[in-house]
């Protein structure tokens, strides 16, 4: 019993990762693959926020213009750093 409890405590564990990545694509509207590996959080109040191919976030530049993977333009709005960090680390941290 004590084994079976054991399998099922690592097995949850080994899910909380996927868990915190599903807080950032759930509050955001639309994730947008960009052409270095990046991808682009559109979020529901029109702000955007972006995560470097490695997981980190990035920031933006004011008006900056970024490439999609199917080859559009996008011209971001907001920098929502703050934001997309604190998502993409929720339920990580002790």
């Amino acid at each position: 019993m004590i084994r079976k409890l054991s399998i099922f405590v690592l097995s949850m564990a080994a899910l909380a990762p996927a868990f915190a990545m599903d807080a950032a694509r759930s509050e955001a509207k639309e994730v947008i693959a960009l052409q270095n590996g990046e991808l682009l959080y559109v979020f529901k109040d029109g702000m955007m926020a972006k995560e470097g191919k490695f997981g980190g976030v990035i920031h933006l530049r004011k008006g900056e213009v970024v490439q999609t993977a199917d080859g559009k333009s996008i011209t971001t709005v907001g920098n929502e750093v703050a934001r997309l960090n604190s998502l993409l680390n929720k339920g990580h941290g002790n």
